[in-house]
């Protein structure tokens, strides 16, 4: 049982573990296994471990522990809890960062400062569990760095002098004195029953010392996963040689160091158990191509004489897909393929995106992965319905948030469930997007309920919802983090309702992270903080946990992580995302230290993380059957293979016409899956694209009636007017509103109307102090959106003599009497009627002037010709008499006036014969669509700058503006 072993690579390390267990065992009585203890390096070895004993049948199991947590080995209450501890520390060193971007906030936002102080513990935790002197930091030579560096060395010494002088515990320091403890005992009375460590890499140094403080018990042994076997012995020798620190990125550097440091060879670690590895020409290849960079040159002496290479590829497969989307489509495939097969398949990937997107895609199969790595507790029901609340708490309700909130599925979760969706959808539908309504207030609220037509449903509800805009409100400003907790937790009550949202095992962690902050929320000894701020402290808690909700996942259908491959083992193993920055990922950036820095502290370094990936990547590649995944390329731009599916392929490319063949094999073999992926998506049949549709309406379904600007949109588009006005559809209003070209039309036209009705004749002395006001009272009326009322405004005064100037020449020829002036002109015989509201019609004694507002460009000279008929057909109505205030006159001049970035006027021509062609067309076109004419779309649609709410509606993509139109008949 004593010693230093090993299991090489490609075998099942925890089924090895228990066989060569029980073969030590031997005769020995039951209880004797239950006399074993195993430390493990996560709970995931530890699970796997105990399904490993049961799969003998039925058994006591040996005590299973962490690596990482010797506290069940001490007697209780010896050492305080490492939660909470750790949580409040973190707190007490968030007061310290707050302090510091106080003094020099060039360096991070305030609301950084938790996120910092996590980064800070967690170098403190290294240290400690480093034995690192604090005196090093003393010693680093700050001359040739950068001011920044410098800085945050000092503040390191500061907090690491505060640590000691108050005694501050890290959960390191925690581990490291139950260590201490643990090791203390077994010195006094060494344990005589077994007592073994398996899985671990020995990465960091309290498990070192654990490693040779339990190969000094008399039946002490180490087990270590993934040796690897085929390596020559000076390529072995040189992981470890030199003054630097080694090959810290290679695979089995930690395996070399560690054996190093016992003085120990890999002949004087034996394996533990019988078991043979399932690919033995695969991990000589891989273990060549994973060489350290500098003695690739091996490659040229140990390539040619490597045998096996058909045996050592055949059961590889390279897929390089086009897209992310493309390679989760044929992995999904590949692990259907494998269940239909009878096989056990294994996805394994660090890249959580991809992971999310092939269980989407079994999903189409119904089949359920058993993903181990569960889903992050932010992203659960719970998770989400809190970060929604909190990132509301203090700040202006917006519509989209709120609606969003409001469909939450923990919202109102009890019996009136539906009433509240069906006036939550009410609201969203006549509210918050039909009218200019970006941030409800109660008053607005009630004031929307109180008319008559605004479908709102039930006055309960109404209260509801107000007092919820009230509490939300009501945390405006900055708090402790107790309070901001505690009125958080009052929104969540009236949000939830009796429903009970920590029910279920995403909210019982939910309330267990919320109970822990509660806890904890005094160490920040009162200081304020602002909602953004409580708000990102719950994010980084909420995401620092996971949770596996009870379902019932298919037990041959697995997702795993990286860590896993050192655990188990399937007949079919995919390794996803093989691309540089997931696999390996990039180094975590310390924001404190360097790289420079660590070194000369004696800290790891961060090369040690790609080491410890290469190792699981060349664990996981040992199976009986592997695929190698990668996209070429991501959402941005074209991705870069991960280093060591480069290296396998640049092997194979230069070892000779035979390995190129099997490499040309292995592409041929991940073409195939992505081929049958791809004709998933593919229909049997190819459905003929839509054609350009030109309704052919019956003259008792066309529209009675239309105005002046829908006479533009039925000559540019009559589609978009068949569908407005004959099927009754029009675009929903968007949820998140903002200060848009509409609007900004609105707010003029608004603020001149209110300037000519207040001012209708000679200007006076102060008319542009007062036309200002007027603007500014507009916005604040119709624009709530503070910034944008200032640019707008700071826009308009610089137009306003320009514009006052041209007013006061209107003025000495008329006067603006009539301002959104309603008309209405019947055309004979059509059982039509043209109606109007006109923006200023100006009185000139026995004729009038029209004038249109416009904040964006005007319509040009051929735009009025063809089809931008508004102006001229209001004149038609003056002279027709069409406006119940004006008597029948004369128009004398018609003009757009552009009151935007700049000012201008751009007059049509009018004269007697214009209106007569005008008046004319008119009729024309209303009688030919009596009479049969399709309603085409995008009939004249002036190139790129037209667009209509109904192009989806008719299916344009499917066709463009150059095709024929297809004349259909509708309603018979």
């Amino acid at each position: 049982m004593k010693g230093l072993w090993h299991e090489p690579l490609g075998v099942d390390f925890s089924a090895a573990v228990i066989d060569g267990l029980r073969a030590r065992l031997g005769d020995a009585p039951p209880e004797a296994l239950a006399r074993v203890t195993i430390l493990v390096n996560t709970n995931r070895m530890a699970a796997r471990l105990r399904a490993a004993c049961a799969a003998q049948g039925p058994t006591l199991l040996p005590r299973i522990g962490l690596v990482s947590d010797l506290r069940p080995l001490l007697p209780p209450g010896t050492l305080p809890e490492a939660g909470t501890t750790g949580l409040a520390l973190r707190l007490r060193l968030t007061r310290l960062v707050r302090g510091l971007l106080q003094a020099r906030p060039d360096l991070s936002p305030p609301e950084a400062a938790f996120d910092l102080a996590g980064t800070l513990l967690t170098l403190l935790d290294e240290m400690q569990e480093e034995a690192m002197d604090p005196e090093a930091l003393e010693r680093i030579e700050t001359g040739a760095l950068s001011e920044h560096w410098q800085r945050s060395l000092e503040f390191l010494r500061l907090v690491t002098h505060w640590a000691e002088t108050t005694g501050e515990v890290t959960p390191a320091a925690i581990q490291t004195e139950a260590l201490h403890r643990l090791t203390r005992s077994w010195q006094a009375a060494p344990p005589t029953d077994p007592v073994i460590i398996a899985g671990s890499t020995a990465s960091r140094a309290p498990t070192r010392r654990l490693i040779r403080a339990v190969l000094d018990l008399p039946q002490g042994a180490v087990i270590l996963p993934g040796l690897d076997t085929d390596m020559p012995d000076l390529a072995w020798a040189e992981l470890t040689q030199g003054e630097g620190p080694g090959a810290q990125d290679h695979p089995q550097y930690r395996h070399a160091a560690l054996l190093a440091d016992h003085d120990r060879s890999r002949a004087d670690c034996p394996q533990w158990s019988g078991a043979r590895p399932v690919a033995p020409a695969r991990n000589r290849l891989i273990s060549l191509a994973l060489r350290p960079a500098p003695a690739t040159d091996a490659w040229r002496e140990e390539g040619p004489a490597l045998s096996g290479i058909d045996a050592a590829c055949a059961g590889i497969t390279l897929l390089a897909a086009p897209s992310p989307g493309a390679e989760a489509q044929a992995i999904a495939l590949g692990l259907r393929a494998a269940l239909a097969d009878g096989r056990r398949a294994a996805l394994i990937t660090p890249d959580r995106g991809l992971s999310r997107q092939v269980a989407a895609q079994l999903d189409r199969w119904g089949i359920e992965p058993d993903d181990s790595a569960g889903r992050p507790l932010v992203q659960s029901a719970p998770g989400r319905l809190l970060m929604q609340s909190a990132a509301m708490l203090g700040q202006t309700v917006e519509a989209e948030p709120l609606a969003i909130l409001l469909a939450h599925p923990l919202v109102q979760a009890g019996a009136g469930r539906g009433d509240h969706l069906k006036q939550a959808r009410t609201l969203e539908v006549a509210l918050l997007r039909e009218t200019p309504c970006p941030f409800p207030t109660p008053a607005l609220l009630r004031a929307w309920a109180d008319d008559p037509g605004s479908g709102a449903m039930s006055g309960p509800w109404i209260d509801w919802l107000a007092a919820l805009l009230d509490n939300l409100a009501t945390a405006l400003g900055k708090a402790t983090l107790a309070e901001h907790l505690t009125m958080h937790l009052t929104v969540l009550d009236h949000l939830t309702g009796p429903s009970e949202p920590w029910a279920a095992e995403a909210g019982r962690s939910a309330r267990a992270v919320v109970e822990t902050l509660s806890q904890a929320a005094p160490e920040l000894d009162g200081q304020p903080i602002t909602t953004t701020e409580y708000a990102r402290i719950l994010h980084a808690l909420l995401s620092a946990e996971e949770v596996r909700e009870s379902f019932a996942p298919h037990p041959d259908a697995m997702i795993w992580g990286a860590l896993e491959a050192r655990v188990r083992t399937a007949p079919l193993v995919i390794l996803g995302g093989l691309n540089d920055g997931i696999w390996p990922g990039q180094p975590s950036v310390d924001p404190w230290l360097n790289r420079a820095m660590r070194a000369e502290a004696g800290l790891r370094l961060p090369d040690r993380s790609v080491g410890l990936s290469a190792h699981d990547f060349q664990q996981a590649a040992s199976g009986p059957e592997i695929w190698l995944s990668r996209a070429a390329r991501d959402a941005e731009a074209e991705t870069v293979p991960s280093r060591w599916l480069n290296r396998i392929e640049n092997l194979l490319g230069g070892l000779g016409t035979e390995a190129k063949a099997v490499l040309d094999a292995m592409r041929a073999r991940g073409d195939h899956w992505l081929t049958l992926a791809a004709a998933l998506d593919r229909p049997a049949a190819r459905v003929p694209a839509a054609t350009r549709p030109a309704p052919i309406v019956p003259a008792e379904a066309q529209p009675k009636r239309l105005s002046v600007t829908a006479i533009e949109t039925l000559i540019r588009d009559p589609y978009a007017t068949y569908a407005r006005y004959v099927l009754g559809l029009r675009a929903l209003g968007p949820l998140r509103q903002g200060p848009d070209a509409r609007l900004r039309g609105v707010v003029v036209h608004t603020a001149m109307e209110r300037f000519a009705r207040a001012l209708p004749d000679e200007l006076p002395d102060d008319a542009a102090a007062r036309l200002r006001d007027t603007l500014e009272q507009t916005l604040q009326d119709t624009a709530p959106w503070p910034a944008m009322r200032r640019i707008w405004l700071g826009k308009f005064d610089r137009l306003m003599n320009e514009l006052l100037t041209a007013e006061a020449r209107r003025r000495a020829a008329g006067r603006p009497l009539f301002v959104e002036e309603e008309g209405h002109m019947p055309l004979p015989g059509l059982d039509f009627t043209l109606t109007a509201k006109a923006d200023r019609l100006d009185d000139r004694g026995g004729s009038v002037a029209i004038y249109d507002y416009k904040t964006g460009k005007p319509p040009s000279g051929p735009q009025q010709a063809f089809f931008a008929k508004q102006l001229l057909l209001e004149a038609v109505m003056v002279e027709d008499g069409a406006f119940p205030a004006i008597a029948q006159r004369h128009v004398d001049e018609i003009a757009y006036l552009q009151v935007g970035s700049k000012y201008d006027e751009v007059r049509v021509k009018l004269d007697a014969d214009v209106l007569a062609d005008t008046r004319a067309g008119l009729r024309a076109l209303i009688q030919a669509y009596r009479d049969g004419r399709p309603w085409v779309a995008r009939l004249a649609p002036d190139f790129i700058e037209f667009s209509s709410d109904y192009d989806q509606l008719s299916r344009r993509g499917e066709w463009d503006d150059t095709d024929r139109a297809l004349p259909q008949r509708v309603g018979r």
